[in-house]
């Protein structure tokens, strides 16, 4: 006998799995990283450079995507 407990696991996992998924579709950027943020000029670490296509450090990177929602 399902319960609303198991119900509500279900839903949760579907939102889950919707959410992954589109996360997943958008763009990914290509190319070669800056060193440098092009927003504040601080280096860009690294271990952030080597996944390629980063032109922001993660403070710059996360104000961008909350000033687009």
């Amino acid at each position: 006998m399902v319960d609303w407990f198991d119900r509500a696991q279900e839903l949760e996992q579907r939102q889950r799995d919707q959410a992954i998924k589109a996360q997943l579709q958008q763009p990914r950027p290509v190319g070669p990283s800056l060193t440098l943020c092009q927003d504040c000029d601080n280096e860009i670490p690294p271990a952030r450079q080597a996944l390629g296509g980063m032109t922001r450090c993660v403070p710059c990177q996360t104000d961008h995507e909350q000033s687009k929602r």
